[in-house]
């Protein structure tokens, strides 16, 4: 991959994050889902694209390393997806592997 391809999609992770967060802490009302799934969906293609590159771009690896602890910041009610999409796009992004099994289980379970 050239390396102008990954500062592009890092810039993109990085300006998705800004939109969630600041959606996250601007309207107390309703939970920014679509802002999240945007910079989740930009996070999973970071991840695919670079999979075999041992560098994470500093944006992607800021934005990513706190997206557990803000998740929920300041709320009750969170989409149950939520923290468990933010924990898969940690593993993705800093292990290189996606713990989301649905449909490639052993038979029997």
């Amino acid at each position: 991959m050239l390396a102008s391809e990954k500062d592009r999609l890092a810039a993109e992770v990085a300006r998705r994050y800004s939109a969630f967060e600041e959606a996250l802490f601007g309207d107390k009302q309703k939970y920014p889902l679509q802002e999240f799934k945007a910079f989740w969906e930009a996070g999973k293609r970071y991840a695919e694209l670079t999979k075999s590159d041992p560098f994470i771009h500093k944006s992607v690896a800021n934005a990513v390393h706190v997206l557990t602890d803000i998740v929920g910041a300041g709320r009750k009610r969170i989409p149950a997806q939520v923290p468990q999409d933010a924990e898969r796009l940690v593993c993705l992004i800093f292990s290189g592997y996606d713990p989301y099994f649905e449909g490639d289980e052993p038979p029997g379970l």
